[in-house]
This record gives structure tokens, C-alpha cells and sequence, in this order.
């Protein structure tokens, strides 16, 4: 986990990823338990930068929606 971007540094599409790959290795075992914190607060920050971006952009959207007239 040395020299990584910082969740915010990612796309989206590569938070995904990344997170992806933490799961697989919690599942199959392969996690050494000595990396399991970094790994587990990388994930977190992952999800919660996910999680803002997803929001940030519904909110993007509805704007764009009402802007065009098709909101409520």
C-alpha cells in the first residue's frame, strides 16, 4: 500500500477497483493480518470518497433536470 493516491486522487472508476481488489483478498485469505487495518481504513476512505461523489453527482443531475424542466 506504499505510494498510493489518495482516495480523493482516484477516479471513481478506480476506487471501485481498488476496493474490488481489498474484498477479494479479504475473501479468499490472502490479507495478511499485519496489513489488515491499513487495508480496512483504505477501504473506508474508498467508500466515503465513492459515497460523496455519487452524491455530489445526483445532485449535479436533479440541478440540470429542474434547470431543463423535466423536475417536479
Amino acid at each position: 500500500m506504499e505510494d498510493l493516491k489518495s482516495a480523493g486522487e482516484l477516479t471513481y472508476e478506480e476506487a471501485i477497483a481498488e476496493l474490488k481488489g481489498i474484498l477479494t483478498s479479504l475473501q479468499d485469505e490472502t490479507l495478511s493480518i499485519d496489513k489488515l487495518t491499513a487495508s480496512l481504513k483504505r477501504a473506508s476512505d474508498l467508500l466515503e470518497s465513492c459515497n460523496e461523489r455519487l452524491v455530489s453527482t445526483e445532485k449535479e443531475v436533479n440541478l440540470v433536470i429542474q434547470k431543463i424542466g423535466l423536475g417536479e
